[in-house]
């Protein structure tokens, strides 16, 4: 484990709360975490954010980074990122870049912060398209899910690259000693599936580098049979905002059952531990977002509607990450596959 402190580069005007709840998670993951943490964005305006909190001499106030510039959810990416080479997403990949910072946390907009750690840092040798990692509460263990929204369209190659890297974060991060991998298909069979999963099916049969458990059906996502799910981006990003809109539904449910009289309110207190582990378990605050995995770097990319808690959060996110060397373990991966590179088609 890396014995260093990490230096992380926050988008502080990315997300739908920004800056103010921003700042504030980085404030909270500095002072808790003990990582130094960098502010990209506007001065003026992250400095009026400050006069809301106080510094010490143990947690100063970050270092302010200046950026010009947003990327507007509305904007396609590509181009929005070459309009605006100021902006506060490029800037901080620029940081990464330059070694000046271990990671970037952003809130902001999803596909731009993909582009830009695409454009900036690039990919690990090897990586054909990198994948959005999603940790998703269950039965047992997590589950990490990948790619949850980079690639809609996908190779099989691409799903037994996901898998690897998958694999690594599994082992290292969550602490999986042999993470089972499971492909997202709608039957157990080998058989089923569109040409895609039957393709990749096989090329996950044939690895060395995974234990490959074989299909994972929409049921088996949060039952614990699996540790890591891979399948394309389009399926992964529908699954996780599922997942998430159960976890909202079901903490939604349970305050109006608990509050409704006063037995109710007095069991609530009684249960309140146990309350407040479960919503550890299913709120996606709790997790702060999703890692991105294969570039060059580490990003993580948050929600757009993240508060400060999820901020900070999404910070312990990355300093697992760095903190369990991921992308060296990923790298040697690939050096010690027979062909230095994973195999496919």
């Amino acid at each position: 484990m890396s014995l260093t402190r990490a230096r992380i580069a926050i988008d502080a005007m990315g997300g739908d709360f920004a800056p103010a709840e921003v700042v504030s998670g980085a404030l909270m993951a500095q002072e808790t975490l003990g990582v130094e943490v960098l502010l990209v964005g506007d001065p003026k305006q992250i400095e009026f954010c400050f006069k809301h909190h106080h510094a010490s001499a143990n947690t100063p106030f970050p270092e302010v980074v200046p950026a010009e510039g947003i990327i507007d959810m509305h904007e396609e990416p590509l181009g929005a990122l070459k309009r605006k080479p100021n902006a506060s997403i490029n800037v901080c990949m620029n940081l990464l870049k330059e070694k000046r910072v271990n990671a970037v946390v952003s809130a902001g907009h999803s596909g731009a912060a993909m582009a830009a750690a695409l454009l900036r840092v690039g990919r690990l040798p090897g990586v054909d398209r990198p994948a959005i990692g999603a940790v998703l509460p269950t039965l047992t263990t997590p589950v990490l899910v990948l790619d949850v929204g980079a690639n809609v369209d996908c190779r099989p190659k691409f799903l037994e690259q996901f898998a690897v890297m998958g694999s690594v974060y599994s082992k290292y991060v969550l602490g999986v000693p042999e993470p089972k991998v499971g492909l997202l298909n709608i039957g157990e069979e080998d058989c089923k599936g569109n040409d895609l999963v039957v393709r990749a099916y096989q090329i996950l049969q044939e690895s060395s580098q995974i234990r490959f458990e074989g299909n994972a059906e929409g049921r088996d996502v949060l039952s614990g049979k699996f540790d890591v799910i891979v399948c394309d981006g389009f399926v992964g990003n529908i699954i996780l905002k599922f997942a998430e809109g159960v976890g909202e539904t079901l903490l939604q449910l349970l305050k109006e059952e608990l509050t409704r009289g006063f037995r109710a309110k007095l069991a609530t207190l009684l249960l309140k531990p146990g309350l407040r582990r479960f919503r550890q378990r299913v709120d996606h605050v709790e997790h702060g977002g999703a890692l991105l995995l294969g570039v060059n770097g580490v990003c993580v990319i948050g929600h757009g509607s993240s508060k400060a808690q999820t901020i900070a959060n999404a910070v312990r996110l990355a300093k697992d990450a760095i903190d369990n060397q991921v992308l060296e373990r990923i790298q040697m991966q690939y050096q010690d596959s027979p062909e230095g590179a994973v195999s496919g088609q």
